[in-house]
């Protein structure tokens, strides 16, 4: 039985009204009657019909008149003209119209009950061809791994909200951000594993969104917000509170709970600067470019210093011109570094994970050979070839297999041995890298003993590379606090007797002096 299809059927003739309202209203069909096309309008005014049966000649008009009608306030409604006096130039012109039949009266109700039948047939294929194509249109404009918006859909919303913002002297902020070393996550678990990252990082950016932003994937590892009525002080605001808990949230996919670092750009109209939609998406670009400049991690506001350099360096002229343009030129140059040492780090990040640190591991060392690196006096860019090889240490770790990296007990000589070689895999692997060739010495010589019975090459005192031996003794404390799989963490206290009781064996004396006191200053 047929359930709530509503039908209307239009005619002058009341005992037929009636006649037929008895007959469809036994087949099911919810049936309502009028005598005028007045009320006719009047009903369909307030209330949905699925059908409406129409007499051509009416009291008040033309029953092609209430057709017309009824296909402007309701174009699903299907409508059947019948008539007395049919002619074919009569039906060719309701066909016109929309209707979707025309019978001839005394009606045959074998007849209309097909013809309703069919109609309503046809329109549910047309209401599910409308459903279909909302949800294509709506699948066009939707990403299909994240859920989110898509790069199309961005493009159309900053079109409709930057003539808003203009129109109304509003605000409108873009933030742009890219994870940090992401491919490092695609090589070493695959891009299914990367994938399922990628959902759970933007199911926790449309978390921390306001309900009227609007969250893009740009692109592959890369996403915008589209921030409406907000100031850039707003934007940049918020984008700092996102980076923040970004860094302590942990993305635990199948237990091996990832953190990931992301680089952060803004841009705001009318702030910026910015004449159109494009040029917003280039400022807030150009932005996240200059975060990732600065080494990830961070946040950066568009400033349009390239345009103020180049009017400058053409004001000034002569030698400082020479010197301007160097300095760019050098900016340049060191970009090309970054995105290098980027791409190792990726890797150096990736076997930390693989290799069941804690989340911090690396990190923790970078802060460490710091502050014994100024507390010895060293010069700034040994400090930082410290923290390159605090970061890419166990680099070498990628050519060990899993069995031993997670063995729970005691290494036997030949599993050891396999061990001992990741300093010397990590020296070949960054062998060719020029601006780590002075990090080269540190990560082959981390594990020799200031007595001489460490491992590569076993030299021992002051043979030992200085960078070695700081990196040395930040490595064994980290690994000493550290859940291992073959042992739970030491307390800080006992970890930090340990490397006491090590100094002129294990560890050079005067560095474990300098790290001691710069542990105990953070008691």
């Amino acid at each position: 039985m047929v359930k709530k299809i509503n039908i209307l059927i239009v005619d002058d003739d009341l005992k037929m009204l009636e006649t037929l309202q008895d007959i469809l209203s036994s087949e099911g069909y919810k049936v309502a009657i009028v005598q005028s096309i007045n009320l006719a309008n009047e009903n369909i005014s307030k209330k949905f019909y699925h059908l409406v049966l129409v007499d051509l000649k009416l009291a008040d008009g033309s029953g092609l008149d209430l057709l017309r009608g009824i296909r402007k306030i309701s174009a699903q409604t299907m409508v059947i003209i019948f008539s007395g006096h049919a002619t074919l130039e009569t039906a060719i012109l309701a066909m016109q119209e929309g209707a979707f039949g025309y019978l001839q009266k005394p009606l045959n109700l074998e007849e209309l009950k097909l013809a309703i039948k069919n109609a309503l047939k046809t329109q549910e294929l047309s209401l599910e061809n409308k459903n279909l194509v909302s949800r294509l249109k709506q699948l066009s404009l939707k990403d299909p791994l994240t859920g989110l918006y898509n790069y199309r859909y961005l493009i159309e919303r900053i079109s409709s909200e930057f003539k808003r913002a203009k129109r109304y002297i509003l605000p409108l902020s873009l933030l742009m951000l890219d994870i940090d070393y992401f491919k490092s996550i695609n090589d070493v678990y695959g891009h299914q594993y990367g994938d399922a990252i990628l959902k759970e990082f933007a199911n926790y950016l449309k978390r921390c969104a306001r309900s009227n932003d609007i969250v893009v994937r740009y692109g592959g590892e890369e996403f915008v917000i589209l921030m409406p009525d907000t100031s850039k002080e707003g934007m940049v605001n918020f984008g700092e509170r996102l980076l923040k808990r970004c860094k302590e949230h942990i993305f635990d996919r199948k237990d091996k709970r990832i953190k990931l670092k992301i680089s952060i750009g803004v841009a705001n109209f009318p702030e910026d600067a910015v004449n159109n939609p494009e040029e917003l998406l280039d400022a807030a670009d150009k932005a996240c470019r200059e975060a990732k400049e600065r080494g990830g991690n961070t946040i950066a506001a568009y400033q349009n210093i390239l345009t103020k350099e180049i009017k400058d360096i053409i004001k000034d002229g002569g030698g400082l011109n020479v010197t301007k343009l160097k300095e760019r030129l050098v900016k340049m140059k060191n970009r090309t570094n970054q995105i290098l040492l980027e791409s190792v780090y990726a890797f150096a990040k990736a076997v930390e994970a693989r290799d069941h640190y804690t989340g911090r591991h690396s990190e923790n060392m970078v802060s460490i050979v710091s502050e014994i690196g100024i507390s010895l006096r060293l010069p700034s860019h040994e400090i930082d070839n410290l923290q390159h090889a605090a970061m890419l240490h166990d680099l070498g770790k990628i050519g060990i297999p899993d069995n031993i990296l997670h063995k729970r007990k005691k290494l036997n000589r030949v599993e050891y041995d396999k061990i001992k070689k990741h300093p010397q895999i990590g020296a070949e692997i960054i062998r060719d890298i020029y601006i780590l060739r002075e990090v080269i010495p540190m990560i082959l010589h981390h594990h020799e003993r200031y007595d001489g019975m460490g491992y590569s090459s076993g030299v021992k005192g002051k043979d030992i590379p200085l960078g070695a031996r700081i990196v040395a003794i930040a490595d064994v404390y980290q690994a000493l606090i550290s859940n291992r799989p073959y042992r739970k963490a030491y307390s800080k206290k006992d970890s930090l007797k340990i490397i006491y009781e090590g100094a002129g064996t294990q560890f050079d004396p005067v560095i474990v002096d300098a790290f001691l006191e710069i542990m105990q200053g953070k008691k």
